[in-house]
């Protein structure tokens, strides 16, 4: 039986039709200004040949990507459309029809889904709210077997915006390593810290059968160019890339170019500020807003990512309360319901101040009705 992407289902729908779209976990797009003003880059990119690129990846884009990680050459990369494509592929190159993995929940789902539509048994270990959502390592041990054949994280977790301590990395890396598991870290949200400057640190390079995936879409601000990666040992990369042919086969030669030059040493840092811009200023906002409906909310800070995880209490289903936002509001919210837990909301704030307060004000109307 196929299992539909829930959440992604709904975000195809509405995220371009509704007026105020607080459902998205990266932050306010960027322009290609964002990346440079010079005449002479903007003339090279126009006068850009659109031939098929080099299917896993400008060596020029995979160079710059591989100076983010230690030890790491192009030939450890695989370049995909977005970090989707490269769980995607990476579940099917290194796990089978059968196979058992441990996943950490709440989490974006779509991990999940794969395993569930590729005939993967599927076991999870939780972010526990009642310790402001750090994991539940003792569950983790126990739910490990000798079976196991990969663990799952997502590192800043999406929806919590919760990052892992140096300590829990490494009690992650441990139980991996205790039975020769891959360890498949979604890292996209790195780069997107709303506490301090320091990046998230990967997991890459802590255990030699880690493959982390990545993208521009979250802390870069570039969710338009679908620009991904995959890194790991070559073989596996290699592996990887014989399946991408079968997906998508490349991403575009434009999207390549422009990637090279976001990650460039004079554009990365600024593209990077600015999503730490955006995340900074608006948690203020979105904290205030919810502080406001005494007794309602209930909220864990997030360290990452451009998301609130916020419980709240009223009695309503949050996919209810989630499809009623789209249709009398015209707001689209993701519901706790897409992560596995009713009575939440996911609300983005990454967005300019003015829209954030406009879609706020709007979700209110409704809070308002809903309480009579």
């Amino acid at each position: 039986m196929f299992h539909p992407f829930e959440q992604e289902r709904m975000m195809s729908k509405w995220e371009n039709v509704v007026a105020y779209n607080l459902a998205e976990s990266g932050v306010h797009p960027a322009t290609v200004y964002d990346l440079t003003e010079d005449p002479a880059v903007i003339e090279e990119l126009l006068t850009t040949e659109l031939n098929y690129v080099q299917a896993n990846g400008l060596i020029e884009l995979r160079e710059r990507i591989a100076a983010l990680y230690p030890g790491v050459t192009p030939d450890h990369l695989l370049v995909t459309v977005g970090c989707a494509e490269a769980n995607y592929i990476t579940l099917h190159t290194v796990l089978e029809p059968g196979d058992e993995m441990v996943m950490m929940l709440p989490n974006y789902l779509q991990v999940w889904g794969i395993a569930q539509n590729y005939g993967l048994r599927v076991k999870g270990f939780h972010l526990r709210p009642e310790r402001g959502w750090a994991p539940d390592l003792d569950e983790l041990k126990a739910a490990v077997t000798d079976q196991t054949k990969l663990i799952a994280v997502c590192n800043p977790n999406n929806p919590t915006g919760y990052t892992l301590t140096e300590a829990e990395m490494d009690a992650v890396v441990s139980a991996a390593a205790r039975v020769g598991a891959w360890l498949l870290a979604d890292e996209v949200y790195c780069g997107a810290e709303r506490l301090t400057d320091t990046r998230t640190p990967s997991f890459w390079g802590r255990y030699d059968r880690v493959l982390a995936t990545n993208g521009l879409s979250k802390a870069y601000g570039l969710p338009g160019l679908r620009i991904g990666w995959l890194v790991g040992p070559p073989d596996v990369v290699d592996e990887a890339w014989a399946r991408h042919e079968y997906t998508t086969i490349g991403t575009t030669m434009l999207s390549n170019k422009l990637a090279a030059l976001a990650l460039s040493p004079e554009v990365r840092p600024r593209l990077i500020q600015r999503t730490r811009d955006y995340i900074r200023r608006g948690f203020p906002i979105l904290e205030e807003w919810l502080d406001s409906h005494e007794g309602v909310f209930d909220l864990t800070p997030p360290q990452a990512a451009a998301i609130a995880f916020a419980r709240y209490h009223l009695n309503i289903n949050s996919s209810e309360l989630a499809n009623r936002l789209i249709h009398e509001k015209s707001v689209l919210i993701v519901p706790g319901d897409h992560f596995g837990l009713d009575h939440y909301l996911r609300i983005s704030y990454g967005v300019p101040p003015a829209y954030l307060r406009a879609g706020l004000s709007r979700i209110h109307e409704l809070l308002v009705e809903l309480q009579g």
